[in-house]
């Protein structure tokens, strides 16, 4: 089990999604998961997403989903943690 859960909630931040990103996995502290949760973006985010993923496969676990909305984005994120401690990050 890690100790933290980062959920990141996407939908249509191509611009921001890599400096996200790349702030968390650049962290000192390693002994984390980052739970992406793709809400149906229709810009290059899902991409970006998967690029991650592809390259951090122990780091990111990623949920590709029909657009619900921030909320139902955060807890479907929540849901698929196995973090001790959960945090959300706006992907923006």
């Amino acid at each position: 089990m890690r100790r933290f859960s980062v959920v990141v909630p996407v939908y249509n931040v191509e611009n921001y999604l890599r400096h996200c990103l790349d702030s968390i996995l650049n962290q000192d502290y390693q002994d984390f998961e980052i739970v992406i949760v793709n809400d149906g973006s229709t810009d290059s985010s899902a991409d970006i997403c998967r690029q991650y993923q592809e390259k951090n496969p122990e780091k990111i676990v990623l949920i590709n989903q029909n657009n619900q909305g921030l909320l139902m984005a955060r807890r479907v994120g929540f849901a698929h943690t196995q973090g001790e401690i959960i945090v959300s990050v706006d992907s923006d």
